[in-house]
């Protein structure tokens, strides 16, 4: 272990090489190490030995040396950013050193005019924001913790939210990416405008491979002008009557750019009424706004719904909350799951699990569910209705007990072809994903 971590910090310094396991008052750092140490080892790997150390590399050839030096050496790197998402996914194998990025997060370039942004990897999501703010824009994705989720985490995990009502998914607004290969080689695809075509769409596969293929160093994204004013309407009541609504919504002209529905128990934690709910943004002109909040609000009275309008420091806050809702872990026993479903059954779904949300166009959500038992239950009804269940956190015996993607269409031949390809040796993030990549 110390041969390792002696290695690595030739190569990054000796104060970006943490022997975590043998200087556990570094623990007390922020940071990777901080989300690491709050559990046992094996909670977080699952693997009989614990890491050598972590390596926080400050430069792009500084993580290239480190993959090419793990490469040599057949040493098995699980890759993160700041580990807000390190118990997402299947349990990694046998880790050998954990690589962060954190400290690779510089910006390269804002094009204003042209929409687009590049950014290394290790770049805060709320930093991001923030820079784009100085110049009235945005960059519309909703990951689950903003404030400590990076961006090469984001995109390694596909993170995002209701956003995707009216921009898509991670993966829509992708333009190009810089990845250092199992090899330690880097590689580039895609580029810095908005139409590039060139070479193999290697975003779109990256987006949402939890590092198996790759460590991903630098982003660009498209990016969205912040819209003058903003309103979000909350419906509750009865589900038949939510059912129709999203109907309604999902078929007639209003333009939401979020819209989500809404269990139950989690409604009422969030002080919004009774029964289900429905929670649709708008945001446009002042004019825009108020005439599409005021017609969906009327559509729910007519189905005999309640109907709030949300504006300002409230409709903030309450967004706010529901994320807050749906990855906060009030038990340790608490199994955070992401579903797919069609749209037209996530109010069935909704009925039966306490806290739950759903886009209404996607059929994308997240459910937390209370019991290995209840996750099978909810699995099997979701993917006898062409759906899926993913596990995204839970207690390692869970995960060791259960497929944590439940995968189980002709795809994985393929995939295991792909991860071959890019990473040979199996030294990236093994076991987190599909099938035990």
């Amino acid at each position: 272990m110390k041969a390792i971590a002696s290695d690595l910090a030739s190569i990054v310094g000796e104060e970006n090489a943490v022997c975590l396991w043998e200087n556990i008052e570094l623990s007390q750092q922020k940071g990777i190490q901080q989300a690491i140490a709050n559990e046992k080892p094996q909670s977080v790997y699952a693997c009989e030995n614990v890491p050598s150390c972590i390596v926080y590399p400050r430069t792009q050839e500084q993580l290239a040396a480190v993959i090419a030096t793990a490469h040599r050496n057949n040493w098995r790197v699980l890759p993160c950013g700041s580990g807000s998402k390190l118990s997402w996914g299947g349990l990694a194998k046998n880790i050998d050193v954990v690589v962060s990025t954190e400290r690779i997060n510089q910006l390269i370039e804002h094009a204003v005019g042209d929409l687009t942004i590049t950014v290394e990897a290790g770049m805060k999501f709320s930093r991001l924001q923030a820079i784009l703010a100085d110049s009235r824009q945005f960059l519309a994705l909703d990951p689950a913790k903003p404030e400590l989720a990076t961006i090469g985490g984001i995109v390694a995990t596909a993170d995002t939210g209701s956003w995707r009502q009216r921009y898509g998914g991670v993966r829509d607004q992708l333009l190009g990416i810089t990845f250092v290969r199992a090899d330690g080689q880097i590689a580039k695809a895609g580029g810095r405008v908005v139409k590039n075509v060139a070479g193999y769409d290697l975003m779109k596969l990256f987006t949402g491979s939890y590092g198996t293929l790759g460590i991903i160093s630098q982003v660009t994204f498209r990016v969205y002008p912040l819209q003058e004013a903003s309103g979000t309407v909350v419906l509750t009541g009865m589900a038949e009557a939510v059912s129709q609504a999203a109907d309604i919504l999902r078929g007639s002209a209003l333009t939401p750019t979020q819209a989500d529905l809404l269990s139950i128990k989690l409604v009422s934690g969030l002080g919004l009424g009774k029964g289900l709910g429905l929670i649709a943004r708008f945001q446009s002109i002042g004019e825009s706004v108020k005439e599409q909040s005021n017609r969906l609000l009327e559509v729910g009275q007519k189905l005999g719904l309640d109907g709030v309008i949300y504006s300002d420091g409230d409709e903030a806050t309450l967004w706010q909350r529901l994320r807050e809702c749906m990855h906060s872990f009030p038990t340790k026993s608490v199994i955070t799951c992401k579903i797919g479903v069609l749209p037209t059954a996530a109010v069935e779904i909704l009925t039966q699990v306490e806290l739950g949300v759903i886009h209404i166009s996607s059929g994308l959500g997240i459910l937390q569910l209370d019991s290995q038992s209840q996750v099978l239950e909810v699995r099997d009804r979701i993917q006898a209705n062409n759906g899926f269940l993913t596990i995204l956190e839970a207690p390692v015996t869970v995960k060791q007990q259960v497929d944590v993607w439940g995968y189980t269409d002709n795809a994985l031949p393929l995939m295991r072809r792909i991860k071959e390809q890019f990473d040979s040796k199996n030294i990236l993030s093994p076991g987190r994903f599909v099938g035990g990549i």
